[in-house]
């Protein structure tokens, strides 16, 4: 009976090291691609986190009311790959933003593109196949 459970775990092993890895939640259960957004604000927080950043943003509007906004990007590795380090985003560092609104929570938001001060473009990233085309990371 040993030699069928080594038999087992062993084929199990090598079934799963050829199925591809599909964690990744899906974008539409968290985020509406019918719902774009842009905005300014000041960043607060920055998590360089996987699986996915998020930058931490104020956005005071004309009659001094502020949203909080938690501003998804796709994994520090996709950040990183385009050239992008801590130093780059910064508390205390006013930017623009455009992205698409949470589902549930509407200042939560898949970000597009993230504009700096010295007009450097960020393109956030998702590897959600139904993400909008835009926000899909180029391999």
């Amino acid at each position: 009976m040993r030699p069928q459970i080594v038999t087992l775990v062993a084929g199990l092993a090598i079934i799963t090291a050829f199925v591809p890895v599909s964690a990744h939640h899906s974008f539409a259960i968290e985020y509406d691609g019918q719902k774009p957004i842009q905005g300014t604000g000041v960043i607060t927080k920055v998590e360089w986190t996987n699986p996915h950043m998020h930058i931490y943003i104020d956005e005071t509007v004309a009659d001094g009311t502020v949203t909080h906004w938690n501003l998804e990007l796709g994994s520090v590795n996709s950040v990183t790959r385009r050239g992008w380090k801590p130093s780059d985003l910064k508390a205390g560092t006013k930017i623009g933003f455009k992205g698409y609104a949470g589902r549930e929570v509407r200042t939560r938001a898949a970000i597009d593109l993230i504009t700096l001060p010295d007009g450097r473009v960020f393109k956030g990233a998702s590897t959600a196949p139904d993400a909008p085309e835009s926000l899909r990371e180029q391999q």
